[in-house]
């Protein structure tokens, strides 16, 4: 009997193999495309994946100012964030977070479900988002995902 078809492999920096992958946001929801965003930034649509190193794939998300929220999330959401100054506490609106810095909508919401240490600290760099169509990445040829077929 073969003892080494036992033994479990761990990923690691030199062995994990990175792609690069386009995700068009247009007229998806933001809460599922930042789902399955994190999910391939991850990496735990692979097979060797390993969950104390970056193993996930580069993202590219296009688009990024033509995804929908539902319900009446566009006008109600909030974005809190603290200058650091006393009384620096600033609220912006889903819908003015859109209008100025559609990356930043796809960003924080990507960040939300990625683990809160180094390796989430890490894994988000790996993730470029862009408000129009184009994006300055075609020398690594990436491969277009379509989210419909895609399984978590």
């Amino acid at each position: 009997m073969n003892t080494l078809s036992y033994k479990t492999v761990s990923a690691n920096k030199s062995t994990v193999h990175k792609e690069w992958l386009i995700v068009d946001a247009e007229n998806e929801v933001l809460g599922r495309l930042a789902a399955k965003v994190a999910y391939m930034l991850r990496g735990k649509h692979k097979p060797s994946y390993t969950p104390h190193t970056d193993c996930g794939d580069n993202v590219i998300v296009i688009n990024a100012d033509k995804v929908r929220l539902t319900g009446q999330k566009m006008a109600q959401k909030e974005y809190i964030h603290f200058t650091g100054y006393p009384g620096g506490q600033r609220v912006q609106k889903a819908e003015s977070l859109l209008a100025a810095h559609p990356e930043r909508l796809i960003e924080k919401a990507v960040r939300g479900m990625l683990p809160k240490t180094k390796l989430g600290r890490a894994i988000i760099k790996n993730l470029r988002v862009y408000a129009g169509n184009e994006h300055h990445h075609e020398a690594q040829q990436p491969r277009e995902i379509n989210l419909d077929e895609f399984k978590e």
